[in-house]
């Protein structure tokens, strides 16, 4: 082939790679907002599973928990380098430790329990997961502001054979931090990881869905004090449930310069997952969130938090 030659492919390929370039955003849109961050359209992963908002995603296994006529879950707040207050001190070992003062968040999903009747065990130990047959008892599992490695091989495979068999899976507040170097977990949270936040302020809560039981009966808009997680990469394919107003807190720039998720900031969504259903929140980080003291917005909090506990569960309807 000649030169010539060459040179005319060259051209033509220069000239169709320039079409399609065409018409793609750039990094900032006219309104100042800028390119969404760790999320490429067209390589969104699915984890080479079932994933999203379609119900024919679940499993509806005749599994333990459907048989046994109650309403169980398992609060695991094992945490690996950082531990949130509101956990308070490390709980022994085994299921059901002594809690004290301190471990506030365990303590209220225990209260919130009783009140809205479902039992909860809870515990911090490794090995109660290490087997699906440890875990089919409870209609969910609550990951509790988990952080960094929480899971040996065999818990990993404890989890994601219950979830396969139809469990539900609850990831409140900084786990979203947890497990970054197993992609399994990373598609059961959404998709999504902690990148950073901002200092813990009061801001601007929206709910964009209200047919979920876990939004219907919040208002439109409600103040709340939280951190305002940054994500990296942000949910795809679920079905986002809140959002927050980052002018309301003044802007969500991150302790690690990430600028803000823009007017899409997702704070709460839910999905299908691989047989499972999982409902995530990266609320809840104030202490007072967990206890009695006075906090704008908390009654909403449990309300969001309870019924999404009780969706994923089964025990109402799921990610309406």
């Amino acid at each position: 082939m000649g030169r010539r030659s060459t040179a005319g492919m060259l051209a033509t390929a220069c000239a169709l790679l320039g079409a399609l370039l065409v018409g793609l955003p750039g990094p900032s849109s006219a309104d100042g907002s800028h390119e969404r961050w760790g999320r490429d359209d067209d390589e969104v992963a699915d984890y080479g599973v079932c994933r999203g908002t379609d119900p024919r995603c679940y499993h509806e296994w005749p599994t333990p928990f459907r048989a046994d006529g109650v309403w169980k879950v398992l609060v695991y707040s094992r945490t690996g380098v950082s531990r949130h207050a509101h956990l308070g001190p490390l709980l022994g070992p085994g299921k059901n430790p002594p809690l004290v003062e301190g471990n506030v968040a365990q303590r209220r999903v225990i209260q919130w329990g009783q009140k809205h009747g479902f039992s909860v065990d809870w515990t911090e130990d490794v090995t109660q997961l290490d087997s699906p047959g440890r875990l089919l008892p409870y209609d969910a599992v609550v990951f509790l502001s988990n952080s960094r490695d929480i899971l040996d091989d065999a818990a990993q495979t404890g989890l994601m054979q219950y979830v396969r068999a139809g469990g539900g899976f609850v990831a409140i507040h900084n786990t979203l931090g947890a497990e970054y170097h197993w992609p399994w977990f990373q598609g059961l949270l959404g998709g999504a990881n902690f990148y950073d936040h901002g200092p813990n302020r009061p801001g601007l809560v929206r709910t964009v869905n209200r047919r979920d039981v876990s939004t219907s009966a919040l208002p439109r808009e409600w103040r709340f004090t939280d951190e305002w997680y940054n994500l990296v990469p942000e949910p795809s394919d679920v079905r986002v449930l809140l959002q927050m107003d980052e002018a309301s807190a003044g802007n969500a720039v991150g302790f690690n310069g990430h600028p803000g998720m823009g007017r899409d900031h997702p704070v709460s969504w839910c999905q299908y997952y691989d047989g499972g259903r999982s409902w995530v929140t990266s609320l809840g980080h104030d202490v007072a969130a967990w206890t009695d003291t006075p906090l704008e917005g908390d009654p909403f909090f449990e309300e969001h938090v309870v019924n999404g506990i009780l969706s994923a569960m089964g025990a109402r309807p799921f990610c309406r």
